[in-house]
């Protein structure tokens, strides 16, 4: 992988991470598009260290927020009233959220390192993500604000959020779509969608780390890494600023369509030049 394959990927991961159209997605599907072939070697770590670029894009956006629940959710355990302060039990409510996608992912880990090499795999779970949003733009009311999320909407979101292991499915997207059903307003979900993806973020990083660094010949692909791992840092702390200027006056079906079309554009490909 040279630099310029690493910053067109790098700047790929940021862009999609955020906005509902499946990171995971189109990094099997922009080299397949572009005739690009990594070594196996390769895939793992560039994939897994740029995708934290990502996670601190989200934590830099969002610092002033992770601060005031942190102190709040000390400070609640201190006083022995948890759930007294409204930012604590945010702080509570996003660790529930959390749970299912940790579970689920850890249940069939192999499965999903067998469907990030299959393209059509992912083609497929684009369609499920586009009907997802379709779903959720329908069906919501889009009347709560964040102040009024429950228990039972953390949880559900966090059942989204555990589908999305797979790519193709887009873990914003899904998420956003699971509180859109729970008729949370759309700054609402994409807020509580892009907290919440902090502490899978991390944990599933962290898991991977350890065989990152097995790695033979990893040195060598550290500029790449370096390169992408920047444009993932700068381009999705943009994406996230946009996208929450941009759902306030606009729905999600954009998205949808472009996953829709993406993703049978892929498949027809596929079925046609098979090699």
């Amino acid at each position: 992988m040279n630099l310029f394959q690493a910053l067109i990927l790098g700047i790929v991961q940021g862009l999609t991470e955020f906005l509902p159209i499946s990171s995971s997605a189109h990094l099997v599907i922009v080299p397949f598009f572009l005739g690009w072939k990594f070594p196996a070697l390769e895939v793992l770590p560039f994939n897994v260290l740029v995708q934290l670029g990502t996670l601190m894009a989200v934590i830099v956006y969002f610092w002033s927020d992770l601060w005031q629940i942190a102190v709040a959710f000390v400070q609640g355990l201190l006083k022995g009233k948890p759930f007294a302060d409204a930012q604590a039990r945010l702080g509570w409510l996003l660790i529930l959220a959390t749970i299912p996608a940790g579970v689920f992912g850890l249940l069939i880990k192999k499965w999903i390192d067998q469907a990030f090499q299959s393209v059509a795999i992912t083609a497929g779970f684009l369609l499920v993500t586009a009907a997802l949003l379709l779903l959720a733009e329908r069906l919501g009311k889009r009347t709560r604000p964040l102040s009024q999320i429950t228990w039972v909407d953390a949880l559900w979101m966090g059942v989204a959020q555990a589908i999305a292991v797979f790519p193709g499915i887009s873990r914003s997207g899904a998420t956003m779509a699971g509180g859109l059903a729970r008729n949370l307003e759309r700054g609402a979900a994409a807020r509580f969608s892009f907290l919440m993806s902090i502490p899978v973020m991390l944990a599933a990083g962290v898991m991977e780390l350890k065989d990152v660094f097995q790695i033979p010949g990893l040195t060598a692909l550290l500029p790449a890494i370096m390169v992408g791992f920047l444009a993932a840092a700068v381009v999705g702390y943009l994406s996230i600023r946009w996208l929450l200027n941009f759902i306030i006056t606009h729905s999600l079906r954009v998205f949808a369509v472009y996953c829709a079309a993406l993703g049978m554009l892929v498949l027809i490909i596929y079925v046609v030049f098979p090699n």
